[in-house]
């Protein structure tokens, strides 16, 4: 097995949600290991700075495309574009997301709920669609998708409706991939992370009197046995890298937490 930088030599990722946090760290690990990256975000100075921190460790390996992942014209585009210049895809991080709106249910409206599902859910299934004909003119792929820990097994986010049934909705995605792909070689795997250090805070509105639909709960010792507090992008990026290596190979339609076991307390 091949655990040195040259383990992505020659293959080519598609990272959405590239523009911080877990999409960044896992762009910086696959360069790093020989990969290129196509950076999907909606460009701003922050996905420039990501390319251009990615391209001073290799020249030429990554491209930041403007996506909105909700968008199929432009996702579709952005994946074309991404063909052209690397030549293929072999790896799909389907990681975009947002927190949107926390409400109570009865104050939440069509319009925040269905957002949250465009981005969450409607992301993960473009992002997937489009790469997929690329990825079987490989032979092989490997699909990881985020998810988390709320709406699988922690239904304590009091006000994340919207948001935890788009989780849950991406596992049965990805499980029902895993099968419809497994003849073509493309492995489908979700990982579920607990709190991890990201700007995913910057895309959560809370509205309504939360509180009034909270129930307490106390922790005996903090909220992750394993750590003194949240989780690292950098950590989740190592699991992403295994999904997407070859050491992996027999692994598909796999759920995998990776929270410290913040989730079995909750």
């Amino acid at each position: 097995m091949n655990n040195g930088r040259d383990r992505f030599m020659g293959r080519t990722a598609i990272i959405t949600g590239a523009g911080s946090g877990i999409g960044k760290a896992a762009a910086i690990k696959l360069v790093q290991e020989g990969a290129n990256v196509a950076l999907f975000d909606m460009k701003d100075d922050r996905t420039a700075e990501v390319e251009q921190e990615l391209n001073s460790i290799r020249k030429g390996c990554a491209r930041a495309f403007d996506v909105d992942t909700s968008n199929p014209e432009r996702v579709e585009r952005s994946v074309l574009e991404a063909v052209e210049i690397f030549g293929g895809i072999d790896i799909v991080f389907a990681n975009a997301g947002i927190n949107g709106v926390l409400a109570p249910i009865e104050e939440l409206s069509l319009e925040d709920w269905e957002k949250t599902l465009d981005i969450n859910l409607n992301g993960t299934f473009l992002t997937v669609k489009y790469a997929i004909p690329h990825l079987k003119k490989r032979g092989q792929g490997s699909i990881i998708i985020t998810s988390s820990v709320n709406g699988t097994r922690v239904f304590t986010g009091f006000g994340m409706i919207a948001y935890s049934t788009t989780k849950a909705g991406q596992v049965a995605f990805a499980k029902m991939a895993a099968l419809e792909l497994a003849r073509y070689k493309i492995r489908v795997n979700v990982i579920c992370p607990g709190a991890i250090s990201t700007n995913i805070d910057q895309s959560t509105d809370r509205q309504g009197d939360l509180d009034e639909i909270t129930i307490p709960i106390e922790y005996p010792d903090g909220g992750q046995p394993l750590a003194d507090g949240p989780g690292k992008p950098e950590e989740v990026a190592d699991l992403v890298a295994f999904l997407a290596s070859d050491e992996s190979r027999h692994i598909t339609g796999s759920q995998i937490f990776i929270d410290g076991a913040e989730s079995l307390l909750r």
